[in-house]
């Protein structure tokens, strides 16, 4: 059974629509602004944990330390 062409067409229409949506949504998800603005977050996400936070702060205050004990120590 043949399909008539406005159906072939409808359907021709239809995909291309969803391929230009598909298009307009991968460039935004691909924006480098986007991308930078949500690996910002993330990480600021990731530093304001208990664990990362004070893990974070205890190895800068060993760093420290070891700089004021060796300059002690000269």
């Amino acid at each position: 059974m043949a399909r008539d062409t406005e159906s072939i067409e409808r359907e021709i229409e239809n995909a291309r629509n969803q391929l230009a949506s598909t298009l307009d949504e991968l460039a935004v998800r691909a924006n480098p602004k986007r991308l930078a603005e949500s690996t910002k977050q993330t990480v600021l996400a990731k530093l304001n944990e208990p664990a990362v936070k004070y893990g974070a702060i205890a190895v800068a205050g060993a760093v420290a330390g070891l700089l004021v004990l060796r300059r002690v120590l000269r």
